[in-house]
């Protein structure tokens, strides 16, 4: 909601125009700054609150200060918490004539590079429809090699986060940000209460009852029963296995209608490959290794 609290608006980013009406985005840690605006104090610039810097491999970086400490990673610090996502894709390269395609670590990029060692192969005389399909297929991929990275981890462990990937399947063959909520299970629950008698772990936690999901108010036009991932009382972990993406209409109180991608938890599994507390890479490193299987 605004500042005036009746209408919905577009919270002001990092360095925009603020003032009471035109709030900035609070769920990023800004604040209006009117410092700047003397003596009248009206019109105010967006920024980063006062807070807590972060500490990396003997770094120190201030609050929303942005750095590549990798190749691979790019991070943003955030009132000492530092964010990363990874900036190498994982998407394997169409299929169309290679069908056991290797990625190998070449010499001088840091990036691992999709190579194919089969020699190509001419195809046999085919039905006419069916040679036209192929031949429009090989035209559209020398035009455009779709592109798609896996989504990256949910943005938080337990709560509503954000999800995030890269892709060009658009009719623009342009490379854009796509974004879907994520919850991978829920913070205000203790999950352990549900694991039966003489079991360590809860791989699947799921709502006795179908809820609505809600977003500033808006609130789903149906109700949904989500899997969530659970918990274990040794030292595995649980994470998404199995997933797909679902768009989800909300209905705000205005009237206002609008759509979020959001992941459905099909399966998750339960291992020891859980990562360093101290190691802010580890989940990237095995999400690239080993994405989720996505329906």
């Amino acid at each position: 909601m605004d500042g005036c609290d009746c209408c919905k608006t577009c919270a002001t980013q990092v360095g925009g125009t603020c003032n009471e009406a035109d709030t900035c985005d609070y769920h990023k840690g800004l604040y209006c700054d009117y410092s700047a605006d003397k003596p009248r104090y009206e019109k105010g610039v967006c920024a980063y609150l006062v807070g807590t810097g972060c500490e990396h491999d003997g770094v120190i970086y201030r609050n929303g200060q942005s750095f590549q400490p990798s190749c691979k990673y790019r991070c943003l610090c955030v009132n000492g918490a530092i964010g990363c996502v990874a900036l190498c894709t994982d998407s394997q390269p169409p299929l169309v004539w290679c069908q056991n395609p290797k990625r190998v670590k070449l010499p001088g990029r840091c990036c691992e590079q999709w190579i194919c060692d089969e020699p190509r192969k001419t195809r046999k005389a085919a039905p006419r429809h069916v040679a036209a399909n192929i031949l429009g297929n090989e035209v559209w991929q020398r035009n455009c090699v779709t592109q798609t990275t896996s989504w990256s981890p949910c943005s938080k462990t337990c709560g509503r986060g954000l999800s995030m990937r890269i892709s060009n399947d658009n009719d623009q063959c342009e490379m854009v940000k796509e974004s879907r909520l994520c919850n991978i299970r829920p913070c205000d629950v203790d999950i352990t209460k549900h694991i039966k008698p003489g079991k360590k772990c809860l791989n699947i936690y799921r709502e006795d009852q179908a809820q609505n999901f809600t977003i500033s108010g808006c609130v789903s036009k149906r109700p949904y029963r989500p899997k969530y991932c659970g918990v274990c009382t040794d030292e595995r972990c649980c994470i998404p296995y199995k997933s797909k993406t679902i768009e989800v209409e909300f209905q705000c109180p205005n009237g206002a209608v609008f759509s979020w991608q959001l992941m459905w938890i099909n399966a998750c599994f339960c291992n020891l490959s859980c990562k360093n507390p101290n190691d802010i890479f580890a989940e990237l490193e095995r999400y690239y290794d080993y994405p989720e299987i996505m329906n």
